[in-house]
């Protein structure tokens, strides 16, 4: 049989990508696996060390599921529209130099669990309904800044935008379109009241959409330019981490543990909450964009609940350069509705 190929495509993986790929002195081609084409190229065995690495994590279980799909579940791993069970498990096989892995059943390893998520739960209660300033719930710090490290965002747009509803004075001018003063800036998603953040959308839709406006309405947009910065990015946490970057197989472990609270902290910042309860709803956001900020990092990177595109929460707005302001009719808002079960 022909020597076959794969590259970082199957995997989708930024690590296996950017930092493990290029030492492997890869070829360029077309991938025998997924089918990219121009793209990096080595043999499936020179990963061998790494995906060892990473099946050391899992057990074997008569009830549990096949290696790729927890790779798939749990890394998000193989997430190329090509790479589907069958073909997953042909490269896996490879990867390994064993048919017969790749058929059997495992689970994670039970010797390792995290409680960050349970803390979170508790610290939160605690901040919303019984202590805000001296806390009796503590979370590992040390632990979450470690987290939050491998959350970096890559690959910002230098251009942002920012939407206000026109008022009865007319056009907003660009000096007005920033962060409001301190005495007038109210409870956010990320800031508490009296510490203004600058919100931003990646497009000017997404700007609009997160002011909540009503249909005929006048939107005022305007763009400003950010300069690299250090973000963290809360989107989809199983996207940004790789397991590859870890040294030993109790590190992946852990890690894997944790991740289900990595995605409550970026559900913090996502989920909607109405005006009336901001004030109390939006505390462990606020609490959270703090500690991010505290950490040396310049603003968070969420999802937008109501729109397409990204939103920034840019702790300092003096980093944002001011452009032009662009008028925007709201021709229609479309409410989406779900009927809760009891």
């Amino acid at each position: 049989m022909a020597e076959r190929f794969c590259c970082p495509e199957c995997f989708g993986d930024r690590v296996l990508r950017d930092q493990i790929f290029p030492t492997l002195e890869p070829k360029e081609g077309t991938c025998d696996f997924c089918g990219s084409i121009n793209t990096s190229l080595v043999t499936p065995a020179s990963l061998a060390e790494y995906f060892e690495l990473l099946v050391n994590v899992y057990e074997p279980s008569s009830d549990g599921k096949i290696l790729v799909e927890w790779m798939k579940d749990d890394w998000l791993i193989f997430s190329h529209d090509r790479m589907d069970i069958a073909h997953a498990k042909d490269l896996l096989s490879e990867i390994l130099n064993n048919g017969e892995i790749v058929r059997r059943t495992f689970q994670p390893s039970s010797s390792y669990s995290s409680d960050g998520l349970a803390q979170w739960d508790r610290l939160r209660d605690e901040m919303m309904y019984s202590n805000r300033w001296f806390l009796d719930v503590t979370i590992d710090e040390e632990r979450l800044k470690e987290l939050l490290d491998m959350l970096i965002a890559k690959e910002l747009p230098l251009r942002w935008y920012r939407a206000r509803i026109q008022s009865e004075d007319g056009t907003f001018q660009i000096d007005k379109m920033g962060a409001p003063p301190k005495r007038r800036s109210s409870n956010g998603r990320a800031n508490p009241a009296g510490i203004p953040y600058l919100y931003l959308g990646s497009l000017p839709k997404t700007a609009v959409a997160e002011v909540r406006p009503h249909t005929g309405e006048i939107a005022c947009v305007a763009t400003f330019d950010i300069p690299e910065i250090k973000a963290v990015d809360l989107r989809n946490p199983r996207e940004l981490v790789s397991p590859f970057i870890l040294e030993d197989a109790r590190q992946i472990a852990q890690l894997r543990a944790d991740l289900p609270f990595l995605e409550r902290l970026g559900e913090e910042l996502t989920r909607p909450v109405q005006p009336s309860g901001a004030a109390i709803d939006y505390i462990p956001s606020q609490y959270l964009c703090e500690f991010i900020k505290k950490k040396g990092f310049d603003g968070v990177v969420y999802r937008s609940s109501v729109s397409e595109g990204i939103n920034l929460a840019l702790f300092d707005p003096n980093q944002a350069i001011g452009g032009e302001v662009v008028i925007y009719n709201v021709e229609r808002v479309s409410v989406q509705v779900a009927a809760q079960i009891s």
